[in-house]
């Protein structure tokens, strides 16, 4: 009994309350993330397309991409096509068109508001353009008219020249205002978890807006069209590389590759509907590449500070060869006019020529540009916005979770399930982990003794770019001990343990920020070392303690989403480098034949579980305070679509000794089920409530 509490009480004392420490210096882990994010982004812009050397190589694979697409849309399985449920609410009109204000459902609850512009003395099915909207806010107290009303001059042209078009609002912008910024500026990580993106529902709601063109008389669904700037340049890739029935795609400003986004921080200007969640690791010349051989126009300024041009160049570059491949280079089109980031008249006329190209088999002189003539009341479409709405909360519910199975009757039902899970957890989660572990490079840093112990460092490579640190504490007398602990350390645990540490080591930590000293955590810790022939590790993963990177919140979401554009998260990549740390402690020679326990808090509680399904002979986890779901942290890519946090501590108990710690044990039932179904003994799953600190 004194040996397990002893051993919780290092762990909790070293969570003892502390004195803030000052602020951390993050040179390092900034200047390591800045070469980690450029080595990584030019791996992935290397892969892109460079294998493609025939016409055959990409009918080959196009197929599997736009599915992957698909997936990293949140589209895959595709949603229902439920009835549109189309409602025109208002009529008028215009000397040369008609306007319908209308909205539809491209899934019940999912309202989409548009503006409908139908040409008069139409005497044959015309060809019709959807036009989809930017960021643009038009709002007048409480009332959203939508971005359709900003860019209704557009259509104006479009309709005015023999087009029928529909000008659909966004899901933020719109007149039902929902969200886009989960992690941009709503800390909503669980987004990634999910596996949304609410670029998937802009693509959803284009996808039905095509349906709805098709169904309409006046329109030749043969001869369809997308365009739109900035955010609607976007939305245009998606649909098009999504959706054959788009034969003429002009975005506008909507596409840059990696390189800009992550190595240049473009990321920083843009919301979350501009990406996918990029499971397959893609540059974004893939996505533009779905669309040959149909027509596609890129058009872009040459000062656009989010959408730089030489990204733009670039992009269009490994698309031409694709063109040429098809033996269609003039239905690849690249347009650059001088300005930044506007909606300037040369761009709108190239992409007026292209659709009359491409859609009309015509190249007459455009003699007027696009103008504004209405006004936003003109083109409201709700007077009262429909209860039954689900735009406020599309998110919630656009990606389904995996539903919680009921505990498995036998072993070999839970052995299909773990498989299940591990095989998702390979593909779709841990997707961005290296294929090949390089050397682990392990040199000691240093060594010191105090009070009976022995501190010693050593640094050891997780992955290219990113070298950390990895303590070994354990008594300074020779001998063989019994076991090994390794602690897992987030920020707040990173402080106190530099905090307990500080009484007796911090000549040797000298070159860390420490905090006020935990003279009693440190007493403790001398206890245990009397008592037990026990060796303490820890480590502090990328972005914790010595390679912490920039505090500031701005600065540390903008990370984290760089991560996202590599196909990964921050706590993914922690994960593996606590996999890494198992396997640098266990070259130490005084380590052979030790038996290794893993422990950690909050969320580093869910990198070691993690850690843990991956690295061998794992005697024990102890967990404490570890979140019931990734809803709360750790956040992965698209986890939450296979299995949550119970069912990873099921997986893990299977092969370890689970010891989850919790003020509250609801919400643990499923592992301790499955523990009980499968007779696995009542030490190996025990689920122990703690009082509050």
């Amino acid at each position: 009994m004194f040996r397990r509490t002893l051993l919780a009480l290092l762990l909790v004392t070293s969570f003892a309350h502390v004195e803030a420490a000052e602020k951390l210096d993050t040179s390092r882990g900034d200047q390591m993330l800045k070469a980690y994010f450029a080595a990584e982004t030019a791996k992935l812009a290397g892969a892109c397309l460079t294998d493609i050397h025939s016409r055959e190589d990409w009918e080959s694979r196009r197929g599997a991409a736009r599915e992957q697409l698909f997936e990293m849309l949140g589209l895959s399985p595709m949603p229902e096509k439920t009835p549109l449920k189309v409602t025109v609410t208002g009529r008028f009109e215009q000397p040369a068109y008609t306007v319908e204000n209308l909205h539809y459902q491209s899934r019940p609850g999912l309202y989409v508001t548009g503006n409908l512009y139908v040409p008069k003395g139409l005497t044959k099915p015309a060809p019709a353009i959807l036009y989809v909207c930017g960021h643009a806010r038009v709002k007048k107290g409480d009332t959203s008219y939508g971005g359709k009303t900003h860019y209704h001059f557009h259509a104006d042209w479009f309709a005015r020249h023999g087009y029928v078009c529909l000008v659909i609002d966004t899901l933020q912008l719109g007149e039902i205002e929902g969200i886009h910024h989960g992690t941009f500026n709503h800390g909503m990580w669980w987004w990634n978890a999910r596996g949304y993106t609410s670029a998937g529902v802009e693509a959803w709601n284009c996808i039905r807006a095509l349906d709805l063109l098709q169904s309409r008389p006046e329109v030749d669904g043969e001869r369809l069209g997308v365009t739109g700037r900035s955010g609607g340049g976007a939305y245009s890739w998606w649909i098009a590389a999504l959706d054959e029935r788009i034969k003429a795609a002009v975005p506008v400003a909507g596409i840059t590759d990696l390189t800009n986004h992550v190595v240049d921080g473009t990321v920083e200007g843009h919301c979350d509907c501009m990406f996918m969640v990029n499971t397959y690791r893609w540059d974004y010349a893939q996505v533009a590449a779905l669309v040959a051989p149909r027509a596609l126009l890129i058009t872009n300024t040459d000062k656009d500070s989010i959408f730089p041009l030489d990204g733009v160049t670039r992009l269009h570059a490994k698309v031409a060869k694709l063109y040429k491949l098809y033996n269609v280079p003039n239905k690849l089109g690249l347009q650059i006019s001088e300005g930044g980031h506007n909606d300037i008249p040369e761009l709108q006329l190239a992409a007026f020529r292209w659709f009359n190209r491409h859609l009309k088999n015509e190249d007459p002189p455009i003699e007027s540009a696009a103008k504004k003539v209405l006004q936003p009341e003109q083109l409201q479409v709700f007077k009262e916005l429909p209860v039954d709405q689900q735009n406020t909360r599309i998110h919630e519910v656009f990606v389904p979770q995996a539903p919680v199975l009921p505990a498995p009757q036998s072993a070999s039902e839970f052995a299909a399930e773990r498989a299940a899970w591990r095989q998702a957890l390979d593909q779709k989660v841990f997707r961005g982990w290296p294929t090949t572990a390089g050397s682990l490079n392990v040199t000691q840093a240093f060594s010191a003794e105090k009070d009976g112990m022995r501190l010693t460092a050593y640094d050891f490579t997780s992955q290219e770019h990113v070298r950390l640190r990895l303590y070994e504490l354990r008594r300074a007398a020779p001998g063989k001990d019994d076991l090994a602990v390794l602690n897992v350390l987030d920020d707040e645990g990173w402080r106190k343990w530099l905090a307990t540490m500080r009484t007796g080591f911090a000549t040797a930590l000298a070159d860390e920020t420490l905090p006020d000293e935990d003279a009693k955590g440190y007493d403790q810790l001398k206890q245990m070392f009397q008592h037990f022939p026990w060796t303490m590790a820890y480590i502090a993963p990328r972005g914790v303690g010595p390679t912490a990177f920039d505090q500031s919140a701005k600065k540390q979401t903008q990370v984290r989403r760089r991560f996202n554009l590599l196909g990964q998260t921050l706590e993914s990549m922690q994960v593996y480098d606590v996999r890494r740390a198992i396997q640098a402690l266990r070259t130490l020679p005084e380590m052979q034949g030790e038996p290794l326990w893993l422990q950690g808090e909050r969320e580093a509680a869910g990198l070691a579980l993690y850690a843990s399904l991956y690295e061998p002979d794992i005697v024990r986890l102890d967990l404490w305070h570890l979140p019931r779901s990734h809803r709360d942290g750790p956040s992965f890519l698209n986890v939450l679509r296979y299995l949550d946090v119970p069912q990873a501590v099921a997986m893990a108990g299977e092969h370890s000794q689970i010891r989850v710690y919790q003020r509250d044990t609801a919400g643990w039932e499923y592992p301790a089920a499955v523990a009980k179904q499968l007779k696995w003994g009542e030490k190996q799953m025990v689920i122990r409530p703690v009082k509050a600190e």
